[in-house]
C-alpha cells in the first residue's frame, strides 16, 4: 500500500493549480539546474538504480534505453520522443498527467534530453486528446516564459526546445518506430529493426522514445534519489504506477499505487470492491486491451506488476484494468476488440493484415453460434500464425486476448456454438 507521501501525481484528479505556480508549489522545478550539474552519465546511473521500467506497456528499463544513445553528439542531432499517443483501449493515465500535471513531463523532458544528449523534444499527442494538448502547450509556454526551458534552460548552460506534435488517430502509431514515421510526415507504419531508434531514429539521427509517464516519474526521482523509489513494490518491478480502473466495480477511478499491489487490494481499496460481491467477478482484462484476460481464481492472488503478471499468463501492459461481472458476455466483448484489432493493423505485415481479418472473421461466427467445435482449434493455430511473425507488436496485441479466451473461457466459447445448434435441432 503507497504512503500519501510518497505519491508522484499529487495534482491527479485536477483539485490544484495545474500552473506552473501550482507545480512549483507542489516541488516541480525545485532544483532542476542542480540536476543538471550532476552530469549526462550519473542521471543515467541514477534512473538505471531507481529500476524505473517503462510504463508504456514494454516494462523495458528506462535508464538502459537511454545509454544506448551514442555518448558524443556528431554530425547527427539527437533527439528525445515523448510518446503522448495513449491509443491502448482501457488506458486514460497518460491524459491525467497532461491535463493536471503537465510540468512534471514538461520537467522530465527536460532531464531526459539532457541525459540523451538531446537539445529537442517531440511530444506526440493523441489528436482526440484537445484539452490535454491545450494545457501541455500552455506548460511548455510557461516554462519557455520563465527560462525553464529554451537558451540555457534553468541557467544550466543547455539549450533545449520541446514541441507539442498533434497525432492523426491510429493505433499503430503507439509502437515507436511507426510514431517517428508519423512524425516525419509519412503514413504511421513500423519500421524494421535493426537499426535501432538510437542508432538511426527521427529524420535518421539518434533518437530515444519514452511514454509520458516514463519521463514525467523521473524529476522525482532525481530529487528524492533511486533508492528511494527501488524501495517501492518489488525487486525488477519497482515504483509506483498509475492504474486506470473500469468496466464493473463500484467506483472506477485512476489511481497511483505502488507496483506489485495484489489485484484484490486495489480494487477493494480504490474502487469499493466488484459490482455485485467478488463472487459476481467473472474476469479481469489486466494491462489493456491487448493483455489476455485473467479468470477469478487467479485473480485472487495475482500482483499488479510486470513478473507477476506475466507468471500468470498476461501482461502489465499499461496497467488498464477492465474488470468484467458475470452480466458479461466474453466471447462477444472478445469478438469486439477483434474487430479493434483488424481495423487498426497497418496491413504491411501479412501475418497481420490477414490474420486480423481471418481472426475477427472466425470469432464473428463463433459468437454467433454459427462456427463448428473444431473451429476453436483451427483459431487458436491462427493465433500462433500471426503472434510473433510481424514487424510490430500489433499482431501479438490481437492474439493475445483470443488466447487468453480460449485458455480460461473455453467452457463458454463452446456453449455458445451448442447453443445455437441445440435451438436450430
Amino acid at each position: 500500500m503507497l504512503r500519501d507521501q510518497d505519491r508522484i501525481f499529487t495534482n491527479l484528479y485536477g483539485i490544484h493549480d495545474w500552473g506552473l505556480k501550482g507545480a512549483q508549489a507542489r516541488g516541480d522545478w525545485d532544483g532542476t539546474k542542480a540536476i543538471l550539474e550532476r552530469g549526462r552519465d550519473a542521471i543515467i546511473e541514477e534512473v538505471k538504480n531507481s529500476g524505473l521500467r517503462g510504463r508504456g506497456g514494454a516494462g523495458f528499463s528506462t535508464g538502459m534505453k537511454w545509454s544506448f544513445m551514442p555518448k558524443t553528439e556528431g554530425a547527427r542531432p539527437h533527439f528525445l520522443v515523448i510518446n503522448a499517443d495513449e491509443g491502448e483501449p482501457g488506458t486514460c493515465k497518460d491524459r491525467e498527467i497532461m491535463r493536471f500535471d503537465p510540468h512534471k513531463l514538461v520537467e522530465g523532458a527536460l532531464i531526459a534530453a539532457f541525459a540523451v544528449g538531446a537539445h529537442a523534444a517531440y511530444i506526440y499527442i493523441r489528436g482526440e486528446f484537445i484539452l490535454e494538448a491545450k494545457h501541455l502547450q500552455a506548460a511548455i509556454d510557461q516554462a519557455y516564459e520563465a527560462g525553464l526551458i529554451g537558451k540555457n534552460a534553468c541557467g544550466s548552460g543547455f539549450d533545449f526546445d520541446c514541441y507539442v506534435h498533434r497525432g492523426a488517430g491510429a493505433y499503430v502509431c503507439g509502437e515507436e518506430s511507426a510514431l517517428i514515421e508519423s512524425l516525419e510526415g509519412k503514413k504511421g507504419q513500423p519500421r524494421l529493426k535493426p537499426p535501432f531508434p538510437a542508432g538511426v531514429g527521427l529524420y535518421g539521427c539518434p533518437t530515444t522514445v519514452n511514454n509520458v509517464e516514463s519521463i514525467a516519474v523521473v524529476p522525482t526521482i532525481m530529487r528524492r534519489q533511486a533508492s528511494w523509489f527501488a524501495g517501492i513494490g518489488r525487486p525488477k518491478n519497482s515504483g509506483t504506477k498509475l492504474f486506470c480502473i473500469s468496466g464493473h466495480v463500484n467506483k472506477p477511478c485512476n489511481v497511483e499505487e505502488e507496483m506489485g499491489i495484489p489485484f484484490r487490494e486495489l480494487i477493494d481499496k480504490h474502487c469499493g470492491g466488484i459490482r455485485g460481491g467478488w463472487d459476481n467477478l467473472l474476469a479481469v482484462i489486466p494491462g489493456g486491451s491487448s493483455t489476455p484476460a485473467l479468470t477469478k481464481d487467479i485473480c485472487e492472488t495475482v500482483l499488479m506488476d510486470f513478473d507477476g503478471l506475466r507468471e500468470a499468463g498476461s501482461g502489465l501492459g499499461t496497467a488498464a484494468v477492465i474488470v468484467m461481472d458475470k452480466s458479461t458476455d466474453i466471447v462477444r466483448a472478445i469478438t469486439r476488440l477483434s474487430r479493434f484489432y483488424k481495423h487498426e493493423s497497418c496491413g504491411q505485415c501479412t501475418p497481420c493484415r490477414e490474420g486480423t481479418g481471418w481472426m475477427w472473421r472466425m470469432m464473428e461466427r463463433i459468437n454467433k453460434g454459427e462456427a463448428a467445435l473444431e473451429e476453436i482449434d483451427m483459431l487458436q493455430e491462427i493465433t500462433k500464425q500471426v503472434e510473433g511473425h510481424t514487424i510490430c507488436a500489433l499482431g501479438d496485441a490481437a492474439a493475445w486476448p483470443i488466447q487468453g479466451l480460449i485458455r480460461h473461457f473455453r467452457p463458454l466459447i463452446e456453449a455458445k456454438i451448442k447453443g445455437r445448434a441445440s435451438s436450430a435441432a
